[in-house]
């Protein structure tokens, strides 16, 4: 039908169109609020697990991937557990994680 010299599937795909245009800026907006979720600051204080020996330099387990770690202190052994205290480029420093008393 012709209502006011414009077809209707064109009156339709204008409609779409914006339809997904507000859609599209509503998610910005919601993506833009959203607290960090990957990066060198959510790893800063995460416990990891060392797979070779910290004499400094070694691999600890973080997060699933295997990284290049700086123990801070004295020789860690593989297989402790350690507490991520800085993140540089693909670099982790770490910590011995002190044994809880049970």
């Amino acid at each position: 039908m012709d209502i006011t010299g414009i077809r209707e599937p064109l009156i339709v795909g204008i409609a779409c169109i914006g339809a997904f245009f507000v859609f599209c800026i509503f998610a910005i907006i919601r993506s833009q609020r959203r607290r960090l979720s990957a990066g060198a600051e959510v790893m800063i204080g995460k416990v990891a697990e060392t797979h070779t020996v910290l004499n400094p330099r070694g691999t600890v387990a973080a997060e699933g991937e295997l990284w290049t770690a700086i123990a801070e202190g004295s020789k860690i052994e593989p297989g402790e557990e350690v507490i991520i205290t800085r993140v540089e480029g693909l670099k982790l420093w770490v910590i011995k994680k002190e044994k809880e008393d049970k």
